[in-house]
């Protein structure tokens, strides 16, 4: 188990946890975070991340990162901040593993087509959806549907980012709730007008850690920038100078590592100095006090959080919108638009354990969010082999985008 010796009086302590939706007996050797943490690595959705898009399309090539590895960066980062503020890394680590779970194929392209999609049927959201996952479609435990975490692990999953209503359970963002954030809510009290746990906290701005730095890595490896485009941008700029100062003609790939390795050191540090000035002279001794203060405490300073913003707009420019990404991303959009209202008006299509859902579905909305929850579960190899069987009976080939 975690060394509890080590954790902070506003740590989320395991023997404090609010426990889980189905109440089960301890474990005699893990700490129900560690528990947690374990579900989730064993459960399927976890294993279908390997096949599903980060930036670059899963056939795009082998080293570029999909969510199976930016999750397990974002949990190394978690568990890494965790540890130097005496936070529960345990459970840090269970909500970085679990962020994503609920992104469908084409990451962010093919979640805005199901959002597209779904907008009649209370909408789609990967956050809602990781929690829908892990609440219900996870089907494999004879006592429970879903993987029955703890409610500290699902309050991190759902508000990791901040509240997502106002007191009066209004949506901060839209003008509803997803219904799957619903639908758990209801059965298990989130709190989700408050702010989440520093763990929960933790979380979040690992994920923007991690994916700060990689989409630099994949951005070079891709060829859609250069080492000379980042010489000019902020932290990036002085990172490079620095190893050609330290290291002068040092071999490009050494280089590049060297200097984005660095990148990564300057947002960790960054964060841990602004955590550490936030948490050191505050009167904090419960995790519950980190949720009253009613802000974000683990976050960038003003002036890194500035910085970033410049790499983001680059990043946005000359990767996440450059021609290639585009049409790349048109063609699998017409993908997730063709196959969910060809499972909604020919449900007989979806595999067997699906159609006893859709046997007790009671109307049309209930049918649409059956058909969500499978092409969101879909790999993008899948849903490219399901598109070429059922709708265009043609081979996708990515090399022609390249």
């Amino acid at each position: 188990m975690a060394n509890e010796n080590m954790l902070k009086l506003y740590a989320t302590w395991p023997d404090q946890s609010r426990g889980r939706l189905h109440k089960e007996a301890m474990s005699t050797f893990r700490s129900p975070f560690q528990r947690d943490r374990d579900r989730i690595i064993h459960s399927s959705a976890f294993r279908r991340l390997k096949h599903k898009t980060q930036v670059f399309i899963e056939h795009e090539g082998d080293y570029y990162r999909t969510r199976l590895t930016h999750s397990i960066e974002v949990a190394q980062v978690a568990r890494t901040l965790s540890g130097a503020l005496g936070l529960n890394a345990d459970l840090a680590e269970a909500i970085a593993l679990a962020h994503d779970l609920g992104h469908p194929p084409f990451g962010h392209t093919g979640e805005d087509a199901l959002c597209a999609l779904m907008a009649p049927y209370g909408g789609f959201d990967h956050n809602a959806q990781a929690l829908r996952i892990v609440t219900s479609l996870e089907r494999h435990y004879a006592d429970f549907d879903g993987l029955n975490l703890t409610w500290e692990t699902l309050e991190g999953i759902a508000k990791h980012n901040g509240p997502v209503t106002d007191a009066e359970g209004r949506a901060l963002k839209g003008d509803t709730l997803p219904y799957a954030l619903t639908e758990c809510n209801a059965a298990f009290d989130l709190e989700l007008w408050g702010y989440a746990s520093a763990e929960a906290q933790v979380a979040a701005i690992a994920d923007d850690i991690a994916y700060n730095h990689h989409d630099l890595h994949d951005g070079l490896r891709s060829g859609l920038f250069t080492e000379v485009d980042l010489m000019d941008l902020p932290i990036t700029g002085p990172a490079f100078a620095e190893v050609d100062r330290l290291y002068p003609g040092l071999e490009p790939m050494r280089r590049r590592h060297e200097a984005l390795r660095r990148v990564f050191g300057v947002m960790v540090e960054d964060v841990l100095l602004v955590a550490g000035t936030r948490l050191g002279p505050a009167d904090l001794t419960s995790a519950q006090d980190i949720r009253d203060l009613r802000l974000t405490i683990i976050r960038f300073s003003d002036r890194l959080f500035r910085e970033l913003k410049v790499i983001r707009q680059f990043l946005f420019t000359r990767m996440y919108r450059a021609p290639s990404v585009v049409a790349m991303r048109a063609e699998v959009t017409e993908m997730v638009r063709a196959l969910f209202p060809l499972f909604l008006a020919r449900p007989e299509l979806l595999p067997e354990e699906w159609r006893r859902d859709v046997d007790r579905a009671t109307d049309d909305t209930a049918l649409a969010r059956i058909v969500a929850d499978y092409v969101s579960g879909m790999t993008d190899r899948f849903a490219i082999q399901q598109h070429a069987r059922l709708v265009s009976g043609k081979s996708f080939d990515p090399v022609r985008y390249l």
